[in-house]
């Protein structure tokens, strides 16, 4: 069993922001994290969702994924995302991450989990501090967004 835990952020909605991801698998642990100049919370929230899911090796993995965002997990919960395949996210915001986000989450056995934000959890609050310290430095262009503005 693989564990992800994520995290986004932005400073401002638009602004700065970033991800920060934790990924767990018996003893070995792995951070990821990336910044973007101009980006929204919920770009981050679910970006970090997915590149925790392509950072696996290997196909049809089980994986638990604790996010504190319910913007990620309430459409793949409530069966809204699959109501979105069939409108090809016509009218959808962040479609782009939505479609990227589906390519990786059918490879593998997925079960989302929510934890409360900013309430001690190790790995969230873990997650919270990579998210935030990466929307200071090397920052990336996010230009399906800031192309769409």
């Amino acid at each position: 069993m693989i564990h992800i835990y994520t995290d986004g952020s932005s400073r401002g909605n638009p602004g700065p922001g970033g991800y920060g991801v934790i990924l767990k698998y018996g003893h070995y642990t792995k951070e990821l994290s990336q910044g973007y100049r101009r980006t929204t919370n919920n770009r981050m929230e679910l970006l970090g969702v997915i590149i925790g899911l392509e950072a696996l090796k290997a196909d049809g993995q089980e994986v638990t994924i604790y996010c504190d965002s319910k913007y990620v997990l309430q459409p793949v919960e409530k069966g809204w995302l699959q109501v979105w395949l069939k409108k090809d996210f016509k009218g959808k915001k962040n479609a782009d991450l939505w479609k990227r986000f589906w390519l990786v989450y059918q490879k593998h056995r997925v079960r989302l989990c929510w934890l409360k934000g900013h309430s001690g959890h190790q790995e969230n609050e873990r997650c919270d501090t990579l998210a935030l310290a990466s929307s200071y430095q090397n920052l990336l262009i996010d230009a399906y967004y800031e192309n769409r503005q």
